[in-house]
Order: structure tokens, then sequence, then C-alpha cells
């Protein structure tokens, strides 16, 4: 099986910063269509911040989301997995710790963000890959 570095290839890294709004982050989110981000401060992993987050604690929580900031409705504690791992380990990491989006990192530094949607196309492709070699092997090709 792949490794995590991989599958996350050269994407860009998305990050925002803890002190930004739930408005600003959110209106960045939608444009890089994406459902998380990383909010880094200095260098350094301090959460996630995910459409989850905003869902359940500020409109169910009753926040001004033109007001409160990233910071008191991330999610902080974070779970990484080193890109060297295979995509097995990173798996078992998010199913363990019941989480959609998981930070990778290399050494010290944040270089990624793997989701559930990442893992499942992963899983697909090599289950494509399985059936082409099963389908060449029954018909008698290479």
């Amino acid at each position: 099986m792949g490794r995590v570095k991989d599958v996350l290839g050269y994407r860009d890294l998305y990050s925002i910063e803890p002190h930004l709004t739930v408005a600003a982050v959110a209106h960045r989110m939608a444009e890089l269509h994406v459902g998380a981000i990383l909010v880094i401060d200095q260098g350094e992993l301090k959460g996630i911040f995910s459409e989850r987050d905003f869902l359940v604690r500020v409109v169910v929580g009753g926040r001004d989301p033109n007001t409160t900031s990233v910071s008191e409705v991330m999610t902080t504690n974070v779970f990484t997995v080193d890109e060297s791992v295979g995509m097995e380990e990173a798996m078992e990491t998010m199913r363990i710790h019941n989480c959609r989006h998981l930070p990778v990192t290399s050494g010290d530094d944040v270089v990624g963000l793997l989701s559930m949607r990442d893992l499942m196309n992963y899983a697909l492709e090599q289950k494509n890959e399985e059936l082409h070699h099963m389908r060449a092997y029954i018909h008698g090709g290479t």
C-alpha cells in the first residue's frame, strides 16, 4: 500500500491564523472549496477548523461568526501523521481518533492535510487497479 506523501502529492497547503473571525475563515474556505483548514500560528499547528466546527460550535452554539475568532471554536485536540507512514496506518489513525481530517507532518513541519475523501479515492484507485489486473489475467492478457 502507498505512503501518505504519495497520495498528497504536491498540493498547496492551506492555513489560516487563529485571530481571524469565523466569517472571514468561512469565506476563505468557500473560495478554496475545502471543508477544513489548518490553523497555524508562527509555524506551529494550533488546530483545525472544519465545517462541523462551524455548524456545532458557531451556529448551534449561537455565536456571531463576525465577532467570534476561529481560536474560540476550532478543534484543538488534533492528531497528526508523518508523511512517510502507509495509508493503512493513516486510515487506522483516523478510525481510532474518529476524525475526518488528519494533518500530515514531516519532522516538525506541517506539510499537508489528509481527508477521508483522499482515503476513499486512494482505496478506490487500488481496487480499480486490482480489478484491471484480474480481468487481464482472466482474459490471458498482461
